[in-house]
């Protein structure tokens, strides 16, 4: 009850209602914040710690940026979710609110389009060696639904396009990415979507930024054939995914495109399934499934690996 009770007294403050009702969009900077409400960085300060002290924000640093959002721990989330609905868009103070956060969006858009238009050409010459990204994002779909995941981790996001399309299916997404132009393009993605079930953050597949068996799926799409050691980032996979959990690794099958290696920094020409396979038993988990995707001059594969448990099904006929 004491816990309840600082909760609501903590949110019972105009500007902190607004801070929570501007983070139901999404998550923001310190700074960008300070813009949208027109007061000091000291003042806004001191209004997201008493938030955070109450467990209604999440706080983390990204590079010399520091980013809120609204609470991902179970016991708080329903509560500032709440609060932060029932707080009126019609309300005066927080219709400019909204329209100085346009301003926000409106200029991270044009960030990740000059990015974009930087990076088109070779994007384009890479999806024009395999099946259609359509065709992959189905197959992933088909087989991660059979665990019914409530909550998924993409490992090397870029453009936050696998949370995009596994949001419809889950409870909460998280991305991570070394690169902080890639963020920017993601957090405008999702924002532009409406995807507040689903954040991004700077973070390493080798030292993820998730909690032991916190997460029902990870997804590694793309991402293998850049690491030093594959081995290691399965490995942490694993330590992430609950009992019962599933890790999805989509990447080429062996080949011999050397220039991928050359101009796109790729240090494996594709995988195996045995590899891969070995390699997922290696960290405990299980080979489930396998397909191969073939089209244009590069096969994809998508190896199903499974975490050893009671699956998310039974957990959630059990809680039911």
């Amino acid at each position: 009850m004491d816990r309840l009770l600082g909760a609501l007294r903590a949110a019972g403050e105009p500007t902190r209602l607004r801070i929570l009702g501007l983070l139901n969009q999404g998550e923001l900077t310190v700074t960008e914040l300070t813009h949208i409400l027109r007061q000091s960085q000291p003042r806004v300060s001191r209004h997201l710690r008493l938030l955070c002290d109450a467990d209604l924000l999440d706080r983390f640093r990204e590079g010399a940026w520091v980013f809120y959002r609204l609470s991902d721990r179970d016991d708080a989330q329903a509560l500032v979710t709440t609060i932060a609905e029932l707080i009126p868009e019609e309300d005066p103070e927080f219709s400019r609110d909204l329209e100085r956060l346009a301003e926000v969006r409106a200029r991270r858009a044009a960030e990740a389009a000059d990015y974009f238009s930087r990076h088109a050409p070779e994007w384009d010459r890479m999806r024009s060696l395999y099946v259609p990204e359509e065709q992959v994002e189905a197959t992933l779909l088909s087989l991660a639904k059979q665990q019914r995941p409530q909550r998924l981790l993409d490992i090397g996001t870029g453009t936050g396009r696998i949370l995009e399309v596994f949001s419809p299916h889950i409870r909460r997404g998280l991305g991570i990415d070394l690169s902080a132009e890639m963020l920017t393009v993601a957090r405008n993605n999702l924002a532009q979507k409406r995807l507040g079930h689903c954040q991004v953050r700077l973070g390493d597949m080798y030292d993820i930024p998730a909690d032991r068996a916190s997460q029902d799926t990870v997804v590694l799409h793309q991402v293998l054939h850049f690491a030093d050691d594959p081995s290691l980032a399965i490995r942490e996979a694993a330590r992430v995914l609950r009992p019962g959990g599933t890790c999805l690794i989509v990447d080429f099958a062996p080949h011999e495109k050397e220039f991928l290696r050359e101009e796109h920094a790729h240090r494996r020409l594709g995988f195996s399934d045995e590899e891969i396979n070995g390699l997922g038993e290696a960290a405990g988990l299980a080979p489930t499934a396998v397909e191969h995707l073939d089209g244009g001059e590069l096969t994809v594969t998508i190896w199903r690996l499974d975490q050893p448990g009671v699956d998310n099904k039974t957990l959630l006929e059990a809680a039911e």
